[in-house]
């Protein structure tokens, strides 16, 4: 079993193995037609089940074989332009490189003494993030997993900034349509199931300052502490970016830590366009950002940033087998005393990689590019009377729905477009996301594949249309 370890005796039979499943997976990628097979769970469920995983095959190759009947094969590739789901993006080669690397090196990036380079290049990437953003000499960050876990760590901050004993008093602040991880890390943090107040949205989807200032002097004349502002720079659903500036403002008249979740909009900080439209994000406490989102990264490659490095002091917990205190009075960096992980990828690597051979232009081309096709889609819904759209686009997300000519009755028009989801997703031609607006069930694109066309969005759009027609047919049918 000794010749299955990556050591130098085995570094050729490692170089066959990979290359072997390389060349297997770009021959995936170079022929396959659609997003999906259309395979279902009862369809593909059994020929997993059927495998019996004390029962090794004892050859990469044949477990290489194997992998294409219960995972390739089926697999729903998001490289191709007709994936328009959800936040997935398509990856960068010098991303994929690194991943290769890190995960052939296995660094671990707690500990100095696990990752050396490692820890000095995650350092070097926050700090660019930190200057891109404009959060200040004193600003820091570590690595995560994603959003979710930026966005729980921040709050954590944030909680024990308030300096408050009584958690029940403690208050945070977001819009209706920001991310569920807020809720989510509340109930983690012990804070009260109301201790999330949800402020209002305008016509676009962006919180309303003053249904906030109207909240926060509440939460004042109550006794109560307002925690946070969580402000969105691309909301899920719609991609809208919160007024900034205004609640930045709020939140310095309150005393309120100013949390941006950028986890979708980050893509803007290396725009060559759009820049200005993340104004504000400076004044921060605290950021989030997914560059497994909008920089073209494989999952996973995330960070939270701070204003004030001095407050990730409160996630920082010495070890003696790993981090005593003493390390940090040498000043031996570390990754550990900042983050919510112990053991944790050199996912960094990945976007150093993508720096050092695309430069942030590139990547800031490729985040204009899928904005302005969501422009152009924009456009097209818009003029097509067989949809009505929400919103025009702030990033790349749309959100609509189809209405058809005959029908009026809402319930049967939600039923007609979950349908057409449901069908377009089974044919495997295209995919696309779902959400509600109000009671209402609509559908969504979001862009994040330069490769899509204007062509594309047409194409799946008559496909939608084909879909509900045909259910309204049938519905019909069966009513008579």
């Amino acid at each position: 079993m000794r010749s299955h370890l990556l050591n130098d005796t085995t570094a050729e039979q490692y170089r066959r193995s990979v290359t072997d499943g390389v060349e297997r997976v770009a021959a995936k990628l170079a022929t396959t037609e659609r997003p999906f097979t259309g395979v279902t769970v009862d369809a593909l469920a059994p020929a997993i089940d059927a495998i019996d995983l004390d029962k090794p095959l004892h050859d990469t190759t044949a477990v290489l074989d194997e992998l294409e009947d219960v995972y390739l094969r089926d697999a729903i590739y998001f490289h191709h332009p007709r994936y328009l789901a959800h936040l997935n993006c398509p990856v960068v080669i010098p991303a994929v490189l690194g991943e290769a690397v890190l995960s052939a090196v296995n660094s671990s990036l707690d500990t100095w003494d696990q990752s050396a380079g490692g820890t000095l290049i995650e350092r070097k990437l926050i700090d660019w993030t930190n200057e891109r953003i404009g959060l200040g000499p004193a600003a820091d960050g570590v690595f995560t997993s994603g959003g979710t876990q930026s966005n729980l760590q921040a709050l954590l901050l944030a909680r024990e900034e308030a300096k408050t004993d009584t958690l029940a008093k403690l208050r945070i602040f977001s819009s209706e349509v920001s991310h569920f991880s807020v809720q989510k890390s509340a109930k983690l943090l012990g804070l009260g199931q109301d201790a999330v107040v949800s402020i209002p949205v305008d016509h676009d989807k962006r919180m309303q300052t003053v249904a906030l200032a109207r909240a926060l002097e509440r939460c004042k004349q109550d006794g109560l502490v307002p925690m946070a502002v969580v402000a969105t720079a691309g909301t899920t659903d719609f991609g809208s970016i919160d007024p900034l500036p205004e609640i930045a403002e709020l939140c310095e008249q309150f005393g309120t830590w100013m949390h941006v979740d950028a986890a979708y909009g980050c893509g803007l900080l290396a725009s060559l366009k759009h820049r200005d439209r993340l104004n504000g994000i400076e004044r921060a406490d605290s950021v989030t950002v997914d560059y497994h989102k909008s920089f073209f990264q494989p999952v996973s490659s995330s960070a939270v940033l701070v204003r004030d490095a001095a407050t990730l002091r409160h996630a920082t917990y010495h070890a003696e087998y790993l981090n005593p205190r003493r390390m940090a009075e040498e000043r031996i960096p570390n990754q550990v005393d900042k983050s919510l992980q112990t053991t944790r990828r050199f996912d960094a690597l990945k976007l150093w990689m993508t720096l050092r051979t695309m430069g942030a232009d590139g990547i800031g081309q490729l985040f204009d590019e899928v904005c302005e096709l969501a422009r152009e889609g924009w456009r097209l819904l818009a003029g097509d009377p067989r949809f009505d759209v929400v919103v025009e686009p702030s990033l790349s997300t749309l959100v609509f729905r189809y209405i058809p000519a005959a029908v009026t009755d809402p319930a049967e028009i939600d039923r007609a477009n979950l349908y057409a989801r449901k069908a377009l997703f089974a044919s495997g031609d295209a995919i696309v996301a779902g959400t509600k607006v109000g009671a209402r069930h609509y559908l969504k694109f979001t862009l994040l594949n330069p490769e899509t066309q204007a062509s594309d969005i047409a194409a799946v759009l008559d496909l939608i249309a084909g879909h509900a027609e045909q259910y309204l047919g049938e519905s019909l049918d069966r009513a008579s």
